[in-house]
């Protein structure tokens, strides 16, 4: 059993650090911008809550953060009050927020000098795989700290791969969503090509998912995006969050994202039509608007 800290409850921490509690066993302390969901997790799955970041990284052998965006790792990280003032020598931070390349870096510098080490571990799976502790974890940092933390990890996690030095779990995660905004804009063309062609979209994507077409978009959202219900995952909001990070990292190496940049803007008109917080399969509807 080990000492651990979770900072930031929302949709996606709520669940892993309930994981960490359940599955792993180990001893958990939550920390929330919002005490009475803190106060909440606790009396659903015990451990304690703490006033501060730093007084919940107190002592931890461990410390989560799954926040926002750079600003709010920053805010719960850095500072009189933030997680590495209470990090102990020896520590290791795992942070598992969407976050730069340069953030992380920059936390990895910062753990180091406390003598603590940093991995910067942004997830893939959505809220269900949250939920049922079956997310996919892409991890930055020195290995040594990968091998103390990936049985950790593991509690809410279905794979964790070390994909390089501090960063490069972000820029994997970057990856994954430039791979992901391409799929969905396809399947949103095929089934809006298909119900203008006259066919049936169930009986379509029953055959074409057999083939190559085949993806973990199509498998679980085609029927919701044929139905136009997009309340099942990850919010444009995020996602364009996501693009925008990628599309930086882009023009600093030189990269060329001709369809992650359309696709982002296809996303801003989905914003403009009221659907900020729908989620990333709503593509569709603004062809069929």
């Amino acid at each position: 059993m080990a000492q651990v800290t979770f900072i930031g409850l929302g949709v996606m921490g709520y669940p892993m650090a309930r994981h960490l509690a359940q599955r792993g066993g180990h001893a958990v302390t939550v920390y929330n911008r919002t005490a009475a969901k803190s106060a909440k997790w606790v009396a659903e799955y015990g451990g304690r809550h703490a006033p501060t970041p730093r007084a919940a990284a107190e002592g931890a052998d461990f410390v989560f953060t799954c926040v926002g965006n750079d600003d709010d790792l920053r805010h719960v990280t850095l500072g009189p009050d933030g997680a590495f003032a209470g990090l102990r020598p020896g520590a290791v931070y795992i942070d598992n927020t969407t976050a730069s390349a340069i953030v992380a870096r920059e936390l990895y510098e910062a753990a180091k000098a406390k003598g603590a080490a940093s991995l910067d571990a942004p997830v893939s799976g959505g809220q269900a795989g949250a939920e049922n502790g079956q997310l996919t974890v892409m991890v930055g940092g020195d290995s040594a700290a990968f091998e103390q933390a990936k049985p950790i990890i593991s509690s809410f996690a279905k794979m964790v791969g070390l994909m390089g030095p501090a960063g490069a779990g972000q820029l994997t995660k970057m990856v994954n969503q430039l791979c992901i905004a391409g799929v969905v804009q396809g399947l949103a063309e095929g089934i809006h090509f298909a119900k203008k062609a006259g066919l049936d979209v169930e009986t379509v994507i029953s055959v074409i998912s057999k083939g190559a077409a085949q993806s973990w978009q199509m498998e679980n959202r085609y029927k919701t995006m044929a139905a136009g219900k997009f309340d099942f995952g990850f919010a444009v909001d995020w996602m364009r969050k996501d693009l925008s990070i990628a599309l930086e990292e882009a023009r600093k190496n030189g990269s060329t994202l001709p369809l992650a940049a359309l696709v982002d803007q296809f996303y801003a008109e989905v914003q403009s039509m009221g659907g900020r917080r729908w989620d990333t399969s709503s593509l569709v509807a603004r062809l069929e608007r």
